[in-house]
Parts: structure tokens; sequence; C-alpha cells
């Protein structure tokens, strides 16, 4: 480029010019994201196990009409359990009466869920597994054998024999 710059007479030719500045303005755009792609606050995140980005995720509130009552920028690792709270005090701080809560599963971590109960707020999302089965190995899972009257460790590990009522 640095070439071509000292040629007015290149320049001069609109073939040439337009294609220059093309390259210029794309040199300059790569130049730009790879600077913001160093920054220290940017992160890998996760959108599935497959799909991967690097950079910042937003989280947003919004009513049902779809107007953002709040924003809570943060990297992209950064999971969606913990803004849940400030996305909530930054919308009541706008002046937003909030009666319900709705999510993915990812907003559905237990303090989440002893927050919106505190709040009086009816929080509406799926529970996320590690809530609702714990963080329990595969092998450690527990089934109920009906005709047995119990439950029991997939491994065979443990029992509890249901009790007997009269």
């Amino acid at each position: 480029m640095a070439m071509i710059e000292k040629h007015d007479e290149l320049l001069a030719l609109p073939a040439i010019s337009q294609k220059f500045n093309d390259l210029k303005e794309a040199v300059e755009d790569d130049l730009e994201r790879l600077e913001s792609s160093v920054k220290e606050e940017a992160r890998i995140g996760y959108k599935s196990a497959d799909t991967f980005f690097y950079g910042y995720k937003e989280h947003l509130a919004m009513t049902d009409e779809h107007i953002i009552t709040a924003c809570v920028v943060t990297s992209g690792e950064k999971s969606d359990v913990p803004v849940l709270e400030e996305l909530y005090q930054k919308s009541k701080n706008n002046a937003v009466t909030i009666e319900s809560i709705v999510g993915d599963k990812a907003y559905s971590g237990k303090n989440n869920i002893e927050f919106t109960k505190k709040e009086k707020v009816h929080l509406v999302a799926k529970l996320h597994l590690a809530v609702s089965k714990g963080f329990r190995k595969k092998e450690d899972a527990l089934f109920y054998n009906k005709d047995a009257g119990f439950f029991a460790c997939l491994e065979g590990h443990m029992a509890i024999r249901k009790a007997k009522t009269g």
C-alpha cells in the first residue's frame, strides 16, 4: 500500500483507486479487530458444546413489549446466573414493576431461585440439572425398583428400602 501511495498517477485511475480504498479499509478493519481481540477483558464463551465465540456477552432485561429495561455486559465466559439480580435491580431503578422473570435454564440457579422468592417475584425458567438433580455422577444415580419397593444405586452399591406403612 505504501508503494502505491507514492504513485499519484496510479491512484488517479478509478479502477486502481477504488480497489486501493477497499484494501485500505479492509486492513484498517482487520487491525481494529486484532486490537480488540487481545483486550484483557474479552474471553472465549460457549453458546453450545460445539459453538464458541470470543468477546463479550450482553445480558438484557426487557418487558413483554420488548422494551429493554436493563443491560449487563460481561466477558464471554461468564455464566448468566449471577447477572439476574443486577438486571432486576437496574430494571427496578428504571421504574419497572416486576411481577415475574422469564429466562432460560441458565437463570435457574439456586441463588436466583432464593433471590426471586425473597423479592416475591415469580421466576419462570426450566430447572438446570445441577439444581434439579445435583452433581451426582451417572454411576452414583439412584433408581426406584417398584417391584422390590426400594431405591437402588445403578452400580448396586447401595439400596434404600422404603418403609412399609400399615
